[in-house]
């Protein structure tokens, strides 16, 4: 792990081959429990940043891809899972750093928010759709409210079997949590769910949804918040399916 900004904690870490993880703490004393924003940075031909971090990290997250890739303008394309702001809250921010990038997101993200909130048009994916990074390719899956909002979707990338999960396993932690673990992340992902009522839409497409993620068998979930996990993602995945069925 690598500390790009001292005062603010933000750091970068490779968390599978090509694949970075800009995460920046935030302390107990601002959040009870602490907290973790990430983003994740994919490196090949044409570089991805999946989820921009809130406006008010843009030069934090600025300052990570420019360690990595040099020059932040080198990005191609920035997605995000759905439309909140630390998913996209930057989104614009980054499409004037980076002439070249555009904007990636599901169709009904693109229909109903993007085409008028971003700067450029986006890249609307449907489901099952890949996008060809260079070597490394990701596929989007339509999950509706999986864990909220109607236009959510995850993007999975194949030759890593790296699944970008977003706020599914949304956990409390900040600079303590590893970059990586192999720690099971269900009992502190429920933990955050029942103390944040409503966070999570539990309704019957939930399971299917998670099934959906599950058959990708990854070995990387990437967390939008907390430490990423490696292991058998797909038991995870099927794992927490149960666990919501029998929760309130």
């Amino acid at each position: 792990m690598h500390v790009v900004d001292t005062l603010s904690g933000t750091n970068v870490a490779e968390v599978a081959p090509d694949i970075f993880r800009i995460s920046t703490p935030i302390s107990s004393s601002q959040m009870p429990g602490g907290f973790t924003f990430n983003q994740y940075l994919i490196v090949d031909d044409a570089p991805l940043l999946h989820h921009t971090g809130p406006r008010r990290m843009f030069l934090l997250v600025q300052k990570a891809v420019a360690h990595i890739l040099g020059n932040a303008a080198k990005l191609r394309y920035v997605s995000f899972s759905h439309v909140e702001a630390d998913e996209c809250g930057a989104l614009n921010d980054w499409l004037r750093v980076a002439p070249e990038a555009q904007p990636v997101c599901g169709q009904i993200a693109a229909m109903v928010s993007m085409e008028d909130l971003a700067d450029r048009p986006p890249l609307a994916l449907p489901e099952g759709r890949e996008l060809t990074l260079g070597r490394k390719r990701v596929r989007w899956f339509d999950t509706p409210h999986l864990p909220h909002n109607w236009e959510c979707g995850h993007l999975f990338e194949a030759s890593t079997q790296t699944l970008f999960c977003g706020d599914i396993f949304t956990r409390a932690g900040g600079a303590e949590l590893p970059p990586l673990s192999e720690a099971d992340p269900i009992g502190p992902a429920e933990a955050m769910r029942l103390a944040m009522p409503g966070s999570f839409a539990l309704e019957a497409g939930t399971r299917s949804g998670l099934e959906k993620l599950a058959a990708t068998n990854p070995t990387t979930l990437a967390l939008m918040h907390g430490s990423a996990c490696r292991g058998e993602g797909a038991k995870v995945l099927r794992e927490y399916a149960r666990v919501l069925e029998r929760k309130p």
